[in-house]
C-alpha cells in the first residue's frame, strides 16, 4: 500500500465497543457511515489521538503518527489534523476573527490573527470577522468552525456529521461549500455521516462500518448496486435532498 496520505489499522477494545478496521484516505474525501455505536466517532478520536487504539498503527505520508508496536504516539496538538465536530463549539466570549486565530499553532498573537483573517477571506467569510457567535446563523457558525478547523494547514481534515446540526433549509447550502472546500484542499479527508446526500457530494469511496469492522466499502453507486447489510440498504435508498 502506498505511503501517500492517511493510513490507519486499529485494533482494540474502547469502552463497550471492539474495533478491528483499517482505512487509507488520499487526496478525494473518503465517507464513512454506519449506525448508531457503529464506532465511527471513536475512529476519528483514534486518528487525531484522543483515543489510543491497544494495536495498530496511524500514518501520515508515511510519517508514524501512532503505532504500538514500536511506541510511537505523538500528541493531538502535533498531528497537524484539522477536527470539524458536529457540535461546532465556537469560543461564545470571542469574535469570530479569534475564533478562527485559536485554530493557529502558537505563534505570536498578531500573526494568529494575520492566518486567521487570511483563512476567512479564502472562505468568503471576512464579513463575519468582528461577529460574536450569538450573531451567527448555524450555517455561518460552521463555516467558522471549518474556517478554524483549516487556519492551522492541517495535513489531513476530519468531519464528524458537520451538517447535522443545521437546519434542513440551510444543510444543502452548508454542505456544497464544505464539500467543495474540502476536495479543493487536496489531503486526506474522512467525512462522518449518516446522510446519503452527504456521501454524494463529497464523492469518493464511501466506507460504511458496524460493530467497529468494515462491511462494505466502495464509490456509492457500487453499494447501491449490491448492500451488503440491512444499514447499506436503508443508507443508499434514503432519498436525497432536492
Amino acid at each position: 500500500m502506498s505511503t501517500a496520505g492517511l493510513e490507519v489499522e486499529i485494533q482494540g477494545r474502547f469502552r463497550a465497543l471492539s474495533m478491528d478496521l483499517a482505512l487509507h484516505a488520499t487526496d478525494a474525501p473518503i465517507v464513512v457511515a454506519g449506525p448508531n455505536g457503529a464506532g465511527k466517532t471513536t475512529l476519528l478520536m483514534a486518528i487525531l489521538g484522543a483515543e489510543t487504539p491497544a494495536r495498530g498503527h496511524v500514518t501520515l505520508d508515511g510519517v508514524p503518527l501512532f503505532d504500538r508496536a514500536r511506541d510511537v504516539d505523538v500528541p493531538v496538538e502535533r498531528r497537524r489534523i484539522g477536527y470539524l465536530p458536529q457540535r461546532y463549539t465556537l469560543f461564545p466570549h470571542l469574535a469570530v476573527l479569534d475564533n478562527v486565530a485559536y485554530g493557529v499553532p502558537a505563534v505570536h498573537r498578531p500573526e494568529r490573527r494575520r492566518r486567521a483573517a487570511e483563512t476567512l477571506a479564502a472562505l468568503g467569510l471576512a464579513s463575519l470577522a468582528a461577529r460574536r457567535p450569538a450573531e451567527l446563523s448555524g450555517g455561518e457558525a460552521q463555516r467558522v468552525a471549518l474556517a478554524r478547523a483549516l487556519a492551522s494547514e492541517p495535513r489531513a481534515l476530519l468531519l464528524d456529521e458537520p451538517l447535522a446540526a443545521l437546519d434542513a433549509s440551510v444543510r444543502r447550502e452548508v454542505r456544497r461549500f464544505i464539500a467543495a472546500r474540502v476536495r479543493a484542499l487536496a489531503i486526506p479527508a474522512v467525512v462522518v455521516t449518516h446522510d446519503r446526500a452527504d456521501a454524494e457530494a463529497f464523492g469518493g469511496e464511501v466506507v460504511v462500518i458496524e460493530r467497529g469492522a468494515v462491511v462494505q466499502r466502495g464509490p456509492l453507486a457500487a453499494l447501491a448496486a449490491a448492500p451488503a447489510t440491512e444499514f447499506v440498504r436503508r443508507f443508499v435508498d434514503r432519498s436525497p435532498e432536492g
